[in-house]
Formats: structure tokens, sequence, C-alpha cells
């Protein structure tokens, strides 16, 4: 009788024991599911981050002419609303130019964010992506046509009702185009400048 009781109890300890080491092999199964597919997941981001990533692209003359003459648009509307208040306010000199070159960059800015902005990007993402594809562009454009006026004797000191005031600032955005298309274009093929803009049209 004692003998059948340990033999019993032998079995109920090796049934524990085989039942005990069930759930762990289970919980270690779990865990390299688990493992895995964190794995995926985190695969998974990594693509959508390349994804987004600015890519080199082809950029044609066509492509950097546009990107350009888009920077212009908003370069000609602040430098003239920035002549115009200026001269209002009876500022000649550095502080006009100052005002002019101010507000070309925030309508060449304004421009492209209403662009993306339709694409379905928020105001903050929109204004990353102006600065990234507008800031050189601009820049570019201010420094050549604003050289070119001072350059100019007396062309500073043409008022607005001047009809020489008008031909030399067409003359100077025009002179600006020229220099900034090639530029664009550069930047463009190397997946910067208008290159952003681009991307995030085809995303959306």
């Amino acid at each position: 009788m004692d003998h059948s009781a340990h033999e019993h109890h032998g079995h109920d300890e090796h049934a524990r024991h085989a039942g005990s080491g069930e759930p762990d092999h289970n919980a270690h199964g779990h865990a390299s599911h688990d493992h895995a597919a964190h794995d995926h997941s985190a695969h998974a981001g990594h693509e959508d981050h390349a994804a987004h990533a600015p890519q080199p692209m082809k950029a044609s003359w066509g492509m950097a002419a546009s990107a350009t003459l888009h920077c212009l648009t908003g370069c000609a509307i602040g430098e003239v609303l920035g002549v115009v208040i200026g001269t209002a306010l009876g500022w000649h000199g550095v502080p006009t130019i100052a005002l002019a070159i101010f507000l070309a960059f925030v309508f060449g800015y304004a421009l492209t964010m209403r662009g993306v902005m339709s694409a379905g990007l928020t105001f903050k993402d929109a204004l990353k992506v102006a600065l990234a594809a507008d800031t050189i562009s601009i820049a570019v454009m201010e420094i050549v046509d604003n050289a070119f006026i001072i350059a100019i004797p007396g062309g500073m000191e043409m008022g607005l009702s001047d009809y020489r005031f008008w031909l030399m600032l067409a003359a100077a955005l025009a002179i600006a185009f020229v220099v900034t298309v090639p530029i664009n274009r550069a930047l463009i093929s190397r997946g910067k400048g208008h290159a952003v803009v681009h991307q995030h049209h085809q995303h959306h």
C-alpha cells in the first residue's frame, strides 16, 4: 500500500513537472513571436522613412524654370509691396530694400505653403517644406536683383511714378530669373530645393 502510494506520488510529481515545463515552452514561443513582430514593424518604419526622404530626381530645364518662376512671383509681389509701403512711409534706400527683401521671402514661402497645404500638409510641415524648397532660390534672386538696382546710377532715387523704376525692376527680376534657373536645376537633381515640393505632391 505504501509502495503504491509512492509510485502514484512519483507519477504525480512527473506530471506536475511536465505540466510546469509546458507553459515555459509556450511563453518562449510567444516571446519569439513578439520579437519577430517588433522587428517587422521596425523594418516597416525604416521603409516608410526612406520613402519620404528627399530623393535625387531627373531635373529638366522646364522643371527648373517652373520652380524659379514660382519663386520669382513671390519675390516680385514682395518687392513691389515693400517699395510701395516704404515710399508711402517716406523711407529711402536701405530701409525700403530691407522691407522689400523681407516681404519677398514672406510671399515666396507663402506661395509654396499654399500649394503643399492643399496636398494635405499641416501649417508646420508646410513651413518646413517651404524653407527647404525656396530659401536658396529666393536668396539668390534677392542678391542679384538688388545688386542690379544698386548698381544703376540713381536707381534707388527713382519714384513709383517714374516709368524707369518699373523698367529697372523688371530687368532686375529677369536677370535674377536667368541666374537662378541653373541653380534650381542643380538643387532639384540632388533631391533638394523644389524636389521636396514635387515629392510631397506625389505622396499625396
